[in-house]
């Protein structure tokens, strides 16, 4: 068997959790930020911009259209400024990251005061209880040190009866497309990343830390015991991605 290296043996230790993920996460984050927007299009063929789409439509965040919405693990704000986007939109988005490099590589998206970026670390979120009218967490989810504590930051800063959606890549459910998607995962998609970011490890962690998360219908059910209710969910691209939302109790 040949010998796993370093950087490797980093990315997959990182994705099984534990106290190591939340240093290794900001760090090849933030070491990949000037090519992360470029290598998202590419990877995903451009798909990632429709999946951002749907998972917008989930939010409905035409019921607050004047509210305050959060964007966690907002990188560089890439769906927070499509929200800002909407026909009908005159709220704000808080984009929280705890990797700053991200946020100021997407800092050419900011427009007016729409946007309004924080260095915040999702599992501590330096905001009052009930503070938001909706909170997206788009391919960050999996990232989290801790996911039930996570969860659990999350629901305590939305406002009752408002929604979590979160955006994040799946196991395909279909045994063939699973198998498909594993081998361009684990093979081609990290000699790219590797290729055009000039990272060693960072498009390794991907596919690990996909593998480590749950599947739909157990994200589904670790949302509802961290206390939302009417989760859903949504498979995407043959269950490549999923979008997942839930709205806090009254």
């Amino acid at each position: 068997m040949a010998p796993v290296d370093t950087d490797e043996r980093d990315a997959l230790a990182a994705a099984a959790g534990g106290a190591a993920k939340r240093a290794y996460v900001r760090r090849i984050f933030s070491e990949i930020a000037p090519r992360y927007d470029l290598l998202n299009h590419l990877l995903s063929a451009n798909i990632d911009e429709s999946w951002r789409r749907r998972a917008i439509g989930a939010l409905g965040w035409e019921r607050a259209p004047v509210g305050t919405y959060l964007d966690i693990c907002s990188g560089t704000m890439d769906i927070a400024a499509l929200l800002a986007a909407q026909r009908g939109f005159f709220g704000q988005v808080i984009c929280a990251d705890f990797a700053e490099p991200m946020l100021r590589a997407g800092a050419f998206k900011i427009r007016g005061s729409a946007l309004r970026p924080v260095v915040a670390d999702a599992l501590r979120l330096p905001l009052p209880d009930g503070i938001s009218a909706g909170a997206i967490v788009a391919f960050g989810l999996r990232n989290f040190e801790d996911l039930d504590a996570g969860l659990g930051e999350l629901r305590r800063v939305l406002a009752p009866r408002r929604r979590l959606v979160v955006l994040e890549f799946t196991t395909p459910p279909n045994p063939l497309v699973r198998v498909l998607y594993r081998t361009y995962s684990r093979h081609l998609l990290p000699i790219v990343g590797r290729v055009v970011s000039g990272h060693r490890s960072a498009y390794r962690y991907l596919p690990a830390s996909v593998a480590a998360f749950p599947d739909a219908p157990n994200l589904a059910m670790r949302m509802e015991q961290a206390g939302f209710t009417a989760v859903r969910w949504e498979l995407l691209t043959s269950g490549i991605a999923a979008v997942h939302w839930g709205e806090r109790a009254a």
